[in-house]
């Protein structure tokens, strides 16, 4: 059985399941904000991450700038940590918008289209992975400055109106609870889980209060998936003498963010004024999928494609993460998960086509489609703010 490094495990329990990517410097360098779009700023993990890592310095274990990553779609690793697309690239697409660099990608970058601060093993609190990735504070500190410059290129009136009609979607937290599950950590025997949830949700609560100043009023968040069940937790809890299942202590700590999250947003929402959230359901999606693969079109949802170990689970794909030797599937399309930690193009293709315009049993209480294709004053607040959020997750 392969051995498992808690070094290796705790800078990418990425929450869930983050570039080399060259966007043309034209599709952001017109120096007025574009007609009918609506800009896009990203902020969280390995989920939002289009390749911010590149641009760090870090180590391969927060990094996914080598093959096999990347080949699917766009053929050559660009520091996702898929085989081609994240989420926020559908929606980009759905958009109508052009793909979001990432904001440490160098270029010539005017931001009218938005910009993407995510970090893959980023954690809201600022000791998560300290030093080798760009934590929540520091990708609200880059938002500050993209701020700035569009006041100083467009004027006040005109920044003004694009940070006030764009959208922000955020993913962040499960770096936050899945470390300290891994690390030689005692967080758990002086706080609660409660109490520790609270210090996430605080430091996130600021961040979106940081942003609501700037203009910030759209915003979509996701919740924690299933971290409990990925393959390198299985692998995980096979290896300490468990039958395979998934991580209790993980899913514990995941079903408590997800009950917690609507609650601290709706009391935003009744301090903020014009503060309109909406929250996708990821933890019922993705486990929907992972009980169910033929049913979305997946041969295999338990072992990853990519990795080595029981499920896969060794987070070793690409062999340049301390393990050389890694198994690699023959048809990615048929797999759930990507590697150990993370899903393939094809799952977040279909997730991202349930934020961008899934139902309420989904993603409430509006989609990104609503979000994007509505200004402030064709958004009701009241429909927003006292809308009741019931949660999927028993």
């Amino acid at each position: 059985m392969a051995s498992f490094s808690n070094f290796h495990m705790i800078h990418h329990i990425l929450l869930i399941f983050s570039s080399c990517l060259l966007i043309p410097t034209s599709s952001q360098s017109h120096p007025h904000q574009p007609q009918n779009h609506v800009a896009f700023f990203i902020f969280g993990d390995s989920l939002l991450d289009p390749g911010n890592n590149n641009y760090i310095n870090t180590t391969t274990e927060d990094q996914a700038n080598f093959r096999p990553y990347g080949e699917t779609f766009f053929k050559y690793p660009t520091g996702r940590f898929s085989d081609g697309r994240l989420i926020p690239d559908f929606i980009a697409e759905y958009a109508k918008l052009p793909l979001i660099p990432p904001y440490l990608q160098p270029g010539n970058h005017q931001f009218t289209y938005g910009a993407n601060f995510a970090s893959g093993g980023a954690g809201a609190l600022d000791e998560i992975n300290q030093g080798l990735v760009v934590n929540l504070n520091t990708q609200l500190r880059y938002f500050k400055k993209v701020e700035k410059h569009l006041r100083e290129k467009l004027g006040d009136e005109e920044s003004k109106k694009l940070l006030l009609e764009a959208v922000y979607l955020i993913s962040i937290g499960g770096n936050d609870y899945i470390s300290p599950l891994f690390r030689n950590y005692s967080v758990f025997q002086i706080y609660s889980h409660r109490q520790y949830l609270d210090m996430v949700m605080g430091n996130l609560t600021v961040v979106i209060q940081e942003i609501y100043q700037k203009g910030g009023r759209k915003f979509g968040f996701v919740n924690m998936g299933p971290l409990g069940c990925l393959p390198a937790m299985k692998a995980i809890k096979l290896q300490q003498g468990g039958a395979g299942e998934c991580m209790e202590e993980a899913t514990v700590l995941v079903k408590l963010h997800n009950r917690v999250l609507p609650e601290v947003l709706q009391k935003l929402g009744s301090k903020l004024k014009g503060f309109k959230y909406s929250i996708f359901d990821f933890y019922t999606t993705a486990k929907e999928r992972m009980d169910n693969p033929s049913k979305y079109g997946f041969k295999e949802a338990k072992i990853a494609c990519c990795g080595s170990g029981p499920y896969r689970g060794l987070y070793s794909c690409g062999g340049m993460r301390g393990t050389k030797e890694y198994e690699l599937c023959s048809n990615v399309s048929e797999y759930m998960f990507f590697d150990s930690f993370h899903p393939t193009d094809r799952v977040y293709q279909q997730l991202a086509e349930l934020v961008w315009s899934g139902t309420h049993n989904v993603i409430k209480p509006y989609n990104l489609k609503q979000l994007f294709g509505h200004s402030q004053e064709e958004i009701p607040c009241d429909q927003f703010e006292h809308l009741p959020y019931t949660s999927n997750v028993p």
